[in-house]
């Protein structure tokens, strides 16, 4: 098995700004964008003029559409976006015109544990501190607009209430970009009459918003104005829904938004155009980048790379079942990676895992345990099925580690190929960068040529249990699903509403492939509990609450944001 020669690789930030960036006009002229169509943000960030794009390029053949997920992920992380970075580059090593399109990272996660989004080693997108940070402002507008909606509210219901709204049917919360769980529970409207209406909400992180998800679905201006007001806010005394048409905010929300509209164009660490933009959730929205930025890159590339949020039961259902949906789009084929000691991980007796800290568990899973390895294969095997249930080839990766052995990159590859993958190939992209995923690389385009016949998993005429159901027993493995009365109550009244048309977009732990995050590996024999369901119209959805589900994250003892700092020169330090 060939292998290329490791070395010593500096920190992820160190990479980058070492590195001498193109002027983002001439990564512009590469992505075969005019200069017209681009809206300068410095020298190394542009925004998209993406309807002058579509008109010019309308009558041009759609690319290739790849779709990267993963196996169910650990503490440790499986490089999801690193294999995404690094096949893009590997594809045009290649020569294959091929172009990336990822989510921006949420600020929470940067100052929190995870870390950002940009990458890593030498399978970055560049400029990572922008990306990582403020960036183009997007998430800000979304922010901004989504809390303007909650200020109009307060308004309204401090004036009179004309809208007759009852407070106890308010779902609409605040949302900032950090993790502070603090402001999970919160009483507004406290010191008087003047002050509002005292009522007790909430806050939830950015991403999570509702508006968010109508930014990564919506098709244009129009269609984001229509899905705005489209939103449900809550209910009046006799149970009629209100929107945010109805309480005459979304037009400047709109407004607003106009400009976060525009997908983001950057470059990777080798010099390939890659778009940003949009950053839903992954475990309560649908975990994807935007169909505009996916239509924009599909006009303008042979092939296009795309990134799910967490594992195949997650982001990448819901690409298939929703964005896709949506935005018209037929995938060519699913990237499904994995690493040995996520895999081990999975192997692990139960509980195993749980007893030691996150640095403890990546030491002891250096060790070669083969009985580990082929145990939590179950896992891997799993998530192949289920991209192939859409009717796609599906290619495994393998996203090696210095410390994995070439007995258990073959263990992994038989695995994988025995559960259905056309071909599994290990990468070493973090360190080799699009030299470590050419042979990735070949396997993918060979895959995109093979026959497929992409469908959904359940059509839109269904009703919406069984969505839920098919979802639960076909995705997750679950011999079947009990509905709390509060969720039977929804499914009554959503029905009657005439939402039962709607796809469904589970909001679940990522953690596992059951609703249970300390089941690992593939479970088996288990209910999925389905304990409500709320509807988002404006992003077009129902979510059904699939357990206790965080939509604020907290901190830990040690975040990211105690090492983060700048030097007397200004350059930060200590980012990842």
């Amino acid at each position: 098995m060939a292998r290329l020669a490791p070395k010593n690789v500096p920190s992820d930030l160190e990479i980058a700004q070492a590195h001498k960036m193109e002027h983002i006009r001439d990564i512009a002229l590469k992505a075969g964008l005019l200069e017209s169509e681009i809206e300068y943000y410095g020298n190394y960030k542009a925004k998209i003029d993406f309807e002058a794009v579509l008109k010019r390029l309308e009558k041009r053949p759609d690319g290739k559409l790849i779709d990267v997920t993963a196996c169910t992920p650990t503490p440790l992380g499986e490089g999801k976006t690193v294999t995404s970075v690094g096949l893009n580059e590997g594809l045009n090593k290649i020569g294959v015109n091929s172009m990336l399109c990822l989510r921006q990272p949420s600020l929470g996660p940067v100052f929190g544990i995870k870390g950002g989004a940009a990458g890593g080693g030498y399978s970055q997108i560049v400029p990572m501190e922008d990306l990582n940070l403020h960036f183009t402002g997007d998430i800000h507008a979304v922010s901004i607009a989504h809390n303007l909606c909650s200020a109009a509210l307060e308004t309204s219901l401090l004036l009179g209430n004309p809208l007759n709204i009852d407070p106890h049917s308010i779902q609409w919360r605040r949302v900032v970009d950090l993790n502070d769980r603090s402001l999970r529970q919160i009483v507004v409207g406290l010191g008087g009459k003047l002050n509002g209406v005292p009522r007790e909400t909430g806050f939830d992180i950015s991403v999570a918003s509702e508006v968010m998800a109508i930014l990564a679905l919506a098709t244009d201006l129009k269609d984001l104005r229509a899905r705005l007001g489209r939103m449900l806010i809550g209910y009046t005394y006799d149970g009629k829904p209100v929107t945010a048409e109805d309480l005459k905010v979304a037009g400047s929300m709109t407004v607003l938004m106009k400009d976060a509209l525009k997908p983001n164009l950057i470059q990777s660490l080798e010099g390939n155009p890659t778009i940003i933009h949009a950053g839903p959730f992954a475990n309560i929205a649908h975990g994807n980048n935007s169909i505009i930025a996916n239509r924009v890159g599909l006009k303008l590339r042979d092939y296009v790379v795309t990134e799910s949020g967490f594992a195949a039961d997650m982001g990448a259902e819901k690409f298939m079942n929703i964005t896709c949906r949506y935005g018209g789009f037929k995938p060519n084929c699913a990237v499904v990676t994995c690493t040995v000691r996520a895999l081990k991980m999975h192997g692990m007796p139960a509980g195993e895992a749980s007893k030691m800290t996150p640095k403890q568990l990546a030491e002891y899973l250096k060790s070669p345990n083969n009985a580990y390895l082929e145990k939590g294969l179950e896992n891997l095997a799993k998530h192949i099925e289920n991209m192939k249930k859409f009717g796609i080839p599906v290619v495994n990766t393998v996203n090696r580690f210095a410390f994995d052995n070439d007995d258990e990159i073959k263990i992994v590859q038989r695995g994988a190929e025995a559960a259905g993958a056309s071909a599994s190939v290990p990468i070493e992209v973090w360190m080799h960068g699009g030299a470590g995923a050419t042979d990735a690389a070949q396997e993918v385009v060979k895959a995109c040529n093979e026959p497929s016949n992409f469908k959904f998993l359940y059509p839109d005429e269904w009703t919406i249990k069984q969505k839920i159901e098919i979802i639960c027993k076909e995705i997750y493995g679950a011999d079947g699903v009990v509905y709390l009365p509060e969720a039977e109550d929804k499914i009554k009244k959503f029905t009657e509403m005439g939402y039962g048309k709607l796809p469904m977009c589970m909001a679940k732990t990522h953690l596992s492939l059951s609703a249970d995050p300390n089941l690992k590996g593939r479970p088996k024999g288990f209910t999925v509990t389905v304990r409500d369901i709320r509807a988002s119209l404006g992003a077009g959805f129902l979510y059904p609450l699939l357990g206790e589900m965080r939509t604020m994250p907290g901190l830990s003892a040690d975040p990211a944001y105690k090492y983060i700092d700048v030097d007397e020169n200004g350059l930060i330090k200590g980012l990842f």
